[in-house]
């Protein structure tokens, strides 16, 4: 039976992009001060303008403009960074446990941002970016590492020495940050509430950041497609049809590397988005990656800006961490979804 991608084809992209929208416009409304839609509408309309909001609406524009419009963006594009990024792994690694965590690179950003901001490490003329430097560094850098050891291991790059690798990788790097935080007492509130990802005070520099990845990083995963669909028949078969599998993993565990690595700097650790959110949406249009990755880039915007609004108006005007939300979420969406596979 077809999946309903396959049967309404481009429609159901203009329906993932209208849900996107209207959930953007709920989660800028809603929170501990709740604003008329229209009244949203208008701050938006006259801040992109660049002109004063009528005094009527002058409020809402305090709370809009610097403050809810920033964080939502940001939350939108870490979800659909983190949601491309899994569905992208696991389509090269042909797992369906594969995304950022389990090759290492979401623990590698961990912990050179917990390292940024324990010793409050800054770069010159970037006093801001210091932690989002550091996690992107000891992202690529933990890549590297984790791909030379593999190689050392075996010369093909096999998907299974890598998630190996990986898995141990992670350990370590959770070993070394315990250890950091340990020395570090005095930062120990600030590191253990971003441990457990947060978009608070989110700008939009930030959102300028996660845009810019975004566009590089995800076009070039986007350009993979027709070879993640290669991987899914095995790397022997993809080799004999033209396919350059060394070329193409190291492309995209790269593009990967840089979203994961931007977004931990920036919303902390983010868990389940890019291990559930891909499996939700394979159901709906199927396995082709032509039409699975840009599916995932909405569905990660929706997911995450819903749990990022459960985070902020559950327990108003206490703040849940949003990766707490994610976690619980996520893990009783992914036990029912390997139920229903198992079952089939």
């Amino acid at each position: 039976m077809k999946r309903i991608g396959e049967h309404f084809g481009g429609w159901i992209y203009a329906a993932f992009a209208l849900v996107t929208l209207c959930v953007f416009f709920a989660c800028v409304c809603l929170g501990s001060v709740r604003i008329p839609l229209g009244a949203t509408v208008r701050v938006i309309l006259d801040a992109i303008r660049g002109v004063p909001s009528e005094t009527t609406i002058a409020l809402a524009r305090s709370v809009i403009v610097p403050i809810r419009l920033p964080r939502v963006l940001c939350v939108a594009l870490v979800g659909a960074s983190l949601s491309l990024a899994g569905a992208s792994m696991q389509g090269l690694l042909k797992n369906p446990l594969a995304d950022g965590s389990t090759i290492g690179v979401s623990s590698g950003a961990s912990l050179g941002a917990v390292i940024a901001i324990a010793f409050g490490i800054t770069f010159p003329k970037l006093p801001f970016a210091g932690t989002m430097i550091m996690a992107i560094l000891f992202a690529l850098l933990s890549l590297l590492i984790i791909l030379g050891l593999a190689w050392r291991l075996d010369c093909s790059l096999s998907t299974n020495t890598i998630i190996l690798i990986g898995v141990i990788f992670s350990m370590f790097a959770s070993s070394v940050m315990s250890i950091v935080i340990t020395f570090a007492s005095e930062h120990i509130k600030s590191i253990t509430f971003w441990t457990m990802g947060s978009l608070q005070g989110s700008s939009y520099r930030n959102a300028a950041v996660l845009a810019g990845t975004l566009l590089i990083a995800g076009t070039v995963l986007l350009l993979n497609a027709r070879e993640l669909n290669a991987f899914a028949i095995g790397e022997d078969n993809a080799r004999n049809i033209g396919v350059n599998v060394r070329r193409v993993r190291l492309t995209v565990l790269i593009a990967v590397a840089c979203l994961i690595g931007v977004c931990v700097s920036i919303g902390g650790t983010i868990g389940f988005v890019g291990l559930v959110t891909p499996h939700m949406v394979r159901m709906i249009v199927g396995p082709n990656h032509k039409r699975l990755l840009p599916a995932s880039l909405f569905s990660g915007a929706v997911f995450l800006m819903l749990a990022d609004l459960a985070a902020r108006t559950l327990f108003s005007p206490r703040e849940l961490p949003i990766g707490v939300v994610t976690s619980v979420i996520g893990a009783a969406v992914f036990v029912a979804i390997y139920y229903r596979s198992r079952r089939r």
